[in-house]
């Protein structure tokens, strides 16, 4: 067995040579540790390893060997957001050093979830800081504690946000699954901008408890893997109802016994795709891109339904920014209350407090403008919060409900985002566009996929579909996945490469 290469299978092939073949989870473990420890100081997309990973690995393989297998993830490495709860050796964050020290006293439902179906948490991933939450200039990748995660493509460039660290490593092979969150693109984005497989659930699907918060109407965690099949294995584990999380309470009737049954390469055969070109104009090349992912969509047997209009992300924003930022305060206050009684920070107040005394290292990149106007909202419920909240999902869910109707589709294909810009640490993020404000606004699932490269640099496509149709969604980025070329591999350049 040539160890080298073990990183770079897919997990399927993982799980046969763990079945079968000898390879062990301890050594495909320390593996992984070894290639963190070797590549992660370009990349700084880990921000804490479980120091019981090897021990935790060694259980499962002895587990494996007495005939007792937990379940579908048995022996796999799973990395976590730093804004997951986990009952153990690890903090948990945010990225933020206001909570650095902090370790969870519960795991969060979907890491109770993950232990049950045997999985080992390898460690949790670097991110930007809340959630990319803090600033209306702030910088993805970017946090206090954990410092810049750099995209594997091209290190002077960016890695998406707000799972940063979660795409670069699964993009980077240190891990082959990873769980990220989203409020508004922090899945699709990343996934897309280092050239892996995101999803966005139907928010309800994937409980939120024990995860630090943004926005409890859009906020959700999903998979982040290298194909649809891995993503859609660690969706069957993540997606539930917990009773504790009220939104979730019709997960388990909605999903399906199995999210990877019905991949099927020919899945988008007579499939009727939406094509949303217009949100491609801002930028010819990833125009082009798209252009080319709808075709490849069309020649493997879809039903090519255009032109699509939606509104854009302009017409939304200042109503998804009020509803944002008067969630913002309540969630993380509920969130911070429930920590120790002698956690230095206990409320957004005191965040913003710690954060002024210690500027030098929290507030000099970008300031904290966004949690300052968080702490001027009224209540949640408020007559201006119910009115913007029925605005967005008047841009938002009624537009996708009324070209889903009107068109009779399976899927709407949209470009995910912009090509990864170069790091920018004085003017902050320079994003051109973005489809992910229409899955995330209206809580409709979205899997994003790679469709090609820009001079380099990872472009992806998204599929967004119907509220709880995530097995379809996953058929059809199956199909258009095999249909077109191999993940590219990063190589880790330290800028973009561009002849004259």
């Amino acid at each position: 067995m040539n160890l080298p290469d073990l990183a770079h299978l897919c997990l399927r092939e993982i799980v046969f040579l763990m079945q079968g073949c000898g390879l062990t989870a301890s050594v495909f473990v320390g593996q992984l540790l070894a290639a963190i420890r070797g590549r992660d100081a370009q990349t700084r997309a880990v921000i804490e390893i479980n120091p019981d990973a090897l021990a935790i690995a060694a259980e499962r393989d002895a587990e494996r060997a007495a005939g007792r297998l937990r379940g579908s993830l048995h022996g796999v490495p799973v990395l976590l957001k730093d804004n997951i709860d986990t009952a153990d050796a690890m903090q948990t964050t945010a990225g933020s050093l206001a909570l650095a020290g902090h370790r969870a006293r519960a795991d969060a439902f979907i890491v109770a979830r993950l232990r049950e179906a045997g999985a080992i948490i390898l460690g949790k991933a670097n991110m930007s800081e809340w959630a990319n939450f803090r600033s209306s200039r702030s910088v993805s990748g970017w946090s206090s504690r954990g410092g810049q995660t750099r995209n594997p493509y091209a290190l002077d460039r960016t890695p998406g946000g707000s799972s940063s660290g979660s795409a670069v490593a699964v993009a980077a092979d240190y891990c082959p699954l990873a769980v990220g969150t989203e409020t508004d693109g922090s899945i699709t984005s990343p996934a897309a901008m280092n050239g892996i497989v995101g999803i966005k659930p139907t928010l309800g699907l994937v409980s939120r408890r024990g995860i630090v918060p943004v926005s409890r109407s859009q906020d959700t965690a999903g998979p982040m893997a290298r194909t649809v099949a891995e993503a859609a294995l660690l969706l069957e584990v993540l997606a539930g109802t917990d009773p504790e999380d009220p939104a979730t309470a019709e997960a388990d009737e909605r999903r399906p016994a199995s999210y990877t049954a019905g991949l099927d390469e020919h899945g988008l055969e007579g499939a009727r795709i939406g094509v949303a070109r217009s949100l491609a104009a801002y930028h010819e090349g990833i125009a082009r891109i798209f252009g080319e992912a709808a075709a490849r969509a069309e020649a493997a047997g879809a039903v090519l339904v255009e032109p699509l209009e939606l509104p854009p992300a302009e017409r939304v924003r200042a109503a998804e920014l009020e509803v944002l930022l008067t969630d913002f305060r309540a969630d993380l206050d509920a969130y911070l209350e429930g920590l120790d009684p002698g956690a230095e920070v206990r409320s957004l107040a005191d965040v913003i407090a710690f954060n002024r005394a210690n500027a030098d290292r929290v507030l000099r990149w970008f300031g904290q403008d966004l949690f300052e106007r968080a702490m001027t909202k009224e209540p949640v419920g408020n007559p201006s919060y119910r009115a913007a909240r029925e605005e967005c999902l008047r841009l938002t869910r009624d537009a996708l409900d009324a070209a889903f109707a009107a068109c009779e589709l399976d899927a709407i294909l949209v470009p995910a985002t912009c090509a990864p810009w170069r790091i920018d640490w004085v003017n902050g993020d320079h994003r051109l566009g973005s489809s992910a404000y229409l899955a995330a606004i209206s809580g409709y699932p979205s899997i994003t996929v790679p469709a090609g490269l820009l001079h380099g640099l990872p472009v992806g496509v998204s599929f967004i579909g119907r509220p709880w149709s995530e097995a379809r969604l996953l058929r059809l980025a199956h199909a258009f996945e095999r249909a077109g070329e191999p993940r590219p591999v990063p190589g880790f350049a330290a800028s973009l490469r561009v002849r004259d």
